[in-house]
């Protein structure tokens, strides 16, 4: 466990590294909440406001433009990699290097060292994102304290490896359950086979097509899959029920209702004995081309690409709050047991940051 306080003046990666050292699983999140409370209300410059394991912090300075920076303090479980590593490459190894300590550990380093920035800034720190959309902190914020999030622009610090990636996909998924007729598998016709009544299904989606719709610029890619089945009674019976999981990720140009329809559309003709709605939640639209985003896209420089993947832009999105990804860590490492991110990347994440609200 990482000593507390919480030293806002290391580097941010060496902030990353403490970060790290400090265990914050999905629901086991209230020590570091602790520790960031603490260590933002030593900030005068700050107000400092907490919901459950959620702390958000605020300047009130009367800027004509106020932007959020958020991020999520939890991680997935901890596969033996922690502590954290630093290796004679300058890369830091360990759970929540990229996914997203090294974006927490940005935000922390401007909130202590940006006083009097030229927009107002309202930082997000927040649990239980890795888990159940339901258990989402920020959500929980939304619901109870939605003034909290007021803004004009929102930067979540999730992994985009130092470039800007706008908006969000949605996902959907869906469970997918057949019917049939228990029998001894020696007189099976007798019975009927929920599991041979999943093969539409399965051919539906082998042969499926996916939309790749241009947003702001930016191209989309869905993706309609089964990610489970299960289904069986024993070695010697003919099974009676199957499920057959699906999960959709689809492109923000659809609402959470066209994507429900078209899912029940896919399978219409598919011998379904029940269609169950498991988990969704919503897409977000690039809005790159808010005037916010812009001057951010000319300030950290480099070429926007689309989110693939559900983020929590969607929660800014359904605020009113346009909103994109930005933040040092690399999704393709994210949840893995080699986790890790370049230190040169977390400097250049607080570097670009810094410069856009001091410019």
């Amino acid at each position: 466990m990482a000593e507390t306080p919480l030293d806002l003046s290391l580097d941010a990666p060496e902030l990353t590294a403490r970060l790290v050292d400090f265990p914050s699983v999905s629901g086991d999140e209230k020590a570091l909440a602790d520790a960031i409370e603490e260590a933002l209300r030593a900030l005068p410059h700050l107000t400092v406001d907490r919901h459950g394991n959620n702390v958000v912090a605020r300047t009130h300075l009367g800027r004509a433009e106020r932007v959020v920076l958020a991020g999520h303090i939890d991680t997935v479980p901890i596969a033996d990699n922690v502590p954290s590593r630093l290796d004679g490459n300058g890369v830091l190894w360990g759970c929540g290097t990229s996914d997203m300590k090294s974006g927490v550990a940005v935000q922390l380093r401007i909130a202590a060292t940006v006083p009097a920035p030229n927009r107002d800034l309202t930082f997000v720190f927040y649990d239980n994102e890795e888990v159940a959309a339901h258990l989402n902190g920020l959500g929980h914020v939304a619901d109870a304290h939605p003034d909290w999030l007021a803004g004009d622009f929102a930067v979540l610090l999730e992994p985009s490896d130092a470039q800007v990636e706008g908006g969000c996909q949605g996902t959907l998924r869906v469970l997918l359950r057949t019917a049939g007729e228990r029998a001894h598998s020696a007189r099976s016709w007798m019975g009927s086979n929920a599991i041979h009544s999943a093969a539409p299904i399965l051919a539906r989606l082998a042969s499926y097509e996916p939309r790749r719709p241009v947003i702001d610029g930016l191209e989309y890619h869905e993706g309609l899959n089964a990610v489970a089945i299960e289904g069986g009674v024993a070695g010697n019976v003919i099974p009676d029920a199957c499920t057959v999981t699906v999960n959709f990720r689809y492109a923000p140009d659809r609402t959470e209702q066209e994507a429900l329809a078209h899912v029940r559309e896919v399978f219409a003709d598919c011998d379904i004995a029940e269609f169950v709605v498991d988990d969704h939640s919503g897409a977000a639209l690039p809005g790159l081309s808010h005037p916010a985003a812009a001057a951010f896209m000319a300030a950290v420089g480099g070429t926007a690409r689309p989110k693939f993947g559900w983020t929590d832009v969607s929660r800014f999105s359904a605020l009113g709050v346009p909103a994109v990804n930005y933040g040092p860590g690399d999704a393709l490492f994210a949840h893995k047991r080699d986790e890790h991110v370049a230190v040169e990347r977390i400097t250049h994440c607080e570097e670009r940051l810094r410069a856009w609200l001091t410019a």
